[in-house]
């Protein structure tokens, strides 16, 4: 056999080999992405799969949410910050702000009206606050679905049989009890509507870190919970309920 077919067979099989190790490489590869993928998606705060945008049901609310418009998101912010601090700081009662917002808006239509002839304006170009339907049509269908929706989530969990889900929303709404009887109902309003506004921007900012530590605390709360189940729980004798027998 000529050498330089010799030659051509080895740099082929060579050439042949290479391409077989890479393609190994990169289906090795792909697969080890794609398993971490799977198990990123795993490691997720309560197994959740979707983006926090969507849990947050998108739209103009995740964008105030998340601080996607930050002047938006700081004017909301700062707008409730200031009611909290009328109301609670300096005593104001809705009514007493109500009638004083009212009587600084006639009073600046008064003027306004009275000075129309000084400053060349018609009575028509007086500036009048209208509020549209719509907004009280929006709002009472919002806050009526919210509602129906915690009612039908309550009951569901009643009407269950997943008792430990009905045992943590028992010590839940005795948590809110508590916390209720601490602090006033505006005030628990604004620490909520604070972290709505804080916590998940946040948590999308630093998700990865956050998922690992709460992966960890679960991780040492199921490992307590076994130590105690085979400890102490497993050895309490269970007895079972017989019916008596009538004849």
């Amino acid at each position: 056999m000529p050498e330089g077919k010799t030659t051509e067979k080895i740099l082929n099989s060579l050439a042949e080999f290479a391409d077989s190790v890479s393609k190994q490489k990169s289906v090795s590869f792909f697969e080890e992405e794609k398993s971490k993928s799977v198990t990123d998606q795993f490691n997720r705060l309560f197994g959740r799969q979707k983006p926090v945008y969507n849990l947050l049901g998108g739209g103009k609310s995740a964008d105030v949410l998340l601080w996607r418009n930050k002047k938006i998101s700081a004017s909301v912010l700062t707008a409730a910050t200031a009611i909290w601090i009328l109301f609670e700081w300096l005593n104001y009662n809705f009514m007493t702000l109500l009638c004083f917002s009212l009587a600084v808006v006639m009073l600046v239509q008064f003027v306004w009206s009275s000075s129309s002839g000084l400053l060349d304006r018609s009575f028509s170009k007086v500036p009048r606050l209208v509020l549209p339907k719509e907004l009280f049509v929006n709002i009472s269908i919002s806050v009526g679905a919210e509602v129906n929706r915690a009612l039908q989530f309550l009951q569901d969990i009643a009407c269950g049989e997943n008792l430990k889900q009905f045992l943590v929303a028992i010590a839940s709404l005795w948590a809110a009890a508590v916390i209720g009887s601490w602090c006033n109902f505006l005030t628990v309003l604004y620490v909520g509507f604070v972290a709505a506004h804080t916590l998940p921007v946040l948590y999308e900012r630093n998700e990865d870190q956050v998922d690992n530590f709460a992966n960890n605390v679960i991780g040492q709360l199921q490992h307590n919970y076994r130590k105690l189940d085979a400890g102490f729980l497993s050895k309490i004798p269970k007895g079972k309920l017989r019916g008596k027998k009538y004849e």
